[in-house]
């Protein structure tokens, strides 16, 4: 679903999952390569942090919870998604980062949506993380749930 920005340029959007690997990194590539071929892309990269909201039980645990998950939304930024954005702006592309917390299937379908993405690029095996934990039932949810086309990169 592209979008119309002008009369005869059209904008899209691609989603890339990473996950701090270096499979992550093949699926950045290929998104790369997907954007070049199209006039107008924006690479959005997204980073999930698998988030259960049933894992605390009381007040002291939630608030430690709390700050855990700053922690690591700080760390996802600055290690993952912040250096991944800077090498796609120098490099030409437009380009913005997001981290969340939760389901990672799920999160990365709304993200798609929220942002009226075209696609999601996802990696299909990593050394840890991200694709390690979705690659089995959340992969296959992610690809037969999303409401954009998935692309799933060796």
């Amino acid at each position: 679903m592209a979008l119309q920005t002008d009369r005869n340029v059209m904008s899209s959007k691609i989603v890339v999952g990473l996950d701090g690997s270096a499979s992550g990194e093949r699926a950045l590539s290929y998104a790369k390569s997907l954007a070049d071929k199209i006039e107008v892309c924006e690479l959005i990269v997204a980073f999930v942090i698998e988030w259960s909201p049933y894992a605390f039980q009381s007040a002291e645990e939630n608030a430690q919870r709390h700050k855990r998950r700053e922690e690591e939304i700080e760390a996802a930024q600055s290690r993952i998604v912040i250096p991944a954005v800077t090498s796609l702006t120098t490099d030409g592309f437009v380009a913005r980062g997001i981290v969340r917390h939760g389901d990672v299937a799920d999160l990365l379908d709304k993200i798609a949506v929220d942002n009226g993405a075209d696609q999601i690029v996802v990696a299909r095996s990593s050394e840890g993380g991200f694709v390690k934990r979705v690659f089995g039932t959340a992969t296959q949810s992610l690809v037969m749930h999303a409401h954009v086309p998935v692309t799933v990169v060796g």
